[in-house]
């Protein structure tokens, strides 16, 4: 692996493919309950990330109402912060080889997770999106959303990760 040299202070961060790649294949497979619960990576920036959920019938937490269940929606989001903290981490070590920016997220976990249940989980699938607002030497903190197909906000959350 080469070694990647930091982009000037006006530029933004822009990742290798290598690395976009690697972050996926940790969340997408490496994870498995990311694929019990049929999580997918659609972009991940230094700015943010997003992921995808199509609703089926094991992911049902109301019957009548064919509603999400609401720990999908609480696991789900958890993991896109996780993931969030992930893309900030390697975005302030672009100077390091992709590999040693992967090996830095072996310690990362969950302090503290709140999730709002703004309006019903119902719809065909649901696009999530993760910000990390603040990313210290140790702590880093999130803000996600968890949308329905048509762009409504269902659920909200912040969360709190350990990072060193």
């Amino acid at each position: 692996m080469s070694k990647t040299k930091a982009a000037p202070p006006n530029e933004p961060v822009v990742f290798e493919p290598e690395f976009v790649e690697a972050l996926r294949d940790i969340f997408e497979h490496r994870i498995v309950f990311n694929q019990v619960l049929g999580l997918k990576v659609t972009a991940i920036t230094p700015d943010g990330v997003v992921g995808c959920i199509v609703m089926r019938p094991e992911l049902v937490g109301h019957f009548a109402y064919n509603r999400v269940h609401g720990g999908v929606i609480s696991a789900s989001l958890d993991a896109l912060g996780g993931l969030a903290v992930m893309a900030a981490i390697g975005a302030r070590h672009m100077d390091e080889p992709v590999a040693q920016r992967v090996h830095r997220f072996a310690k990362l976990g969950t302090i503290d997770l709140r999730i709002d249940y703004l309006r019903p989980g119902i719809s065909e699938a649901f696009e999530l999106r993760a910000q990390t607002i603040r990313l210290g030497s140790r702590v880093a903190t999130t803000r996600m959303e968890f949308l329905g197909a048509d762009g409504k906000l269902l659920s909200c959350g912040t969360g709190a990760y350990i990072v060193s």
